[in-house]
């Protein structure tokens, strides 16, 4: 039962620079917080966070933050407590740290993910029990800083976006059709918005052992790209995320 698998997307070309001076469109500070539902039923949250940029081997890094927590109800038969850790480049093209902490039912994972630039290797461990390193190319992104890259794309309907992917278990070229504008409506407003869908079938866990699983995304069409809806469909149901409140976020030119 992931609740907010990301599997995203597009581009190479790693750069150094400040997060203002890449003309990303977030910055630290946003926060956004989404109402999770089972099928008809109120399951839980799910916030996103871009937190304070900090220095990681002498370059400023993002740092983007994912928690997920089932609500009293779903805890009695099935608690989640997770939270997700991506350091990146300033840029957000190439992952520098991948911490992954999950505490779902009986089990308990504490996986870190180092990338080695040097060496082109990403080395994944699971309670500090390491495996072998694997092999990675240019721009590989772990799957939350996959999610916010393509934020930063020019989305048009019909376009088929690539990006080098890993978990630190295996590398992949992940894959997002955009397919069209849609208008959308949540807790949080109406929304004119992207709809597209990532291809899972490099995607583990849960949507490996679901047949005909299946993500949908919507993200507001401006600039900002920023997520309100996640559908996705899997062996033990359908869930939904909805945009429910958001802090910090940009704001958008005033029409002339």
């Amino acid at each position: 039962m992931r609740l907010w698998p990301l599997l995203l997307l597009c581009g190479l070309g790693p750069a150094c620079c400040l997060a203002a001076d890449a003309g990303l469109p977030f910055a630290p500070g946003e926060k956004l917080t989404f109402q999770l539902r089972w099928g008809l039923i109120p399951a839980g949250s799910t916030t996103l966070m871009v937190a304070p940029t900090e220095k990681m081997d002498g370059a400023m890094a993002q740092h983007l933050v994912m928690t997920a927590e089932t609500n009293a109800f779903v805890d009695v038969f099935y608690k989640v407590r997770d939270r997700i850790d991506s350091y990146t480049s300033a840029d957000v093209s190439y992952t520098l740290l991948y911490r992954n902490r999950q505490r779902e039912g009986h089990s308990k994972r504490n996986v870190v993910v180092n990338f080695d630039w040097t060496r082109m290797q990403a080395v994944f461990s699971n309670f500090d029990e390491k495996n072998e390193p694997i092999a990675i190319p240019p721009g590989t992104l772990d799957p939350l800083a996959s999610f916010y890259y393509v934020r930063t794309l020019v989305l048009l309907p019909g376009k088929v976006l690539y990006r080098p992917l890993t978990d630190g278990k295996k590398a992949v070229i992940s894959q997002v059709r955009v397919l069209a504008e849609e208008e959308v409506t949540v807790p949080a407003g109406t929304f004119q918005t992207i709809r597209f869908e990532p291809d899972l079938s490099e995607a583990g866990g849960v949507f490996e052992k679901s047949k005909d699983a299946g993500m949908t995304v919507w993200v507001t069409a401006d600039r900002r790209h920023i997520p309100v809806k996640i559908t996705s469909k899997v062996v033990v149901g359908h869930f939904t995320g909805e945009l429910l409140s958001m802090e910090g976020v940009q704001e958008l030119p005033a029409a002339p």
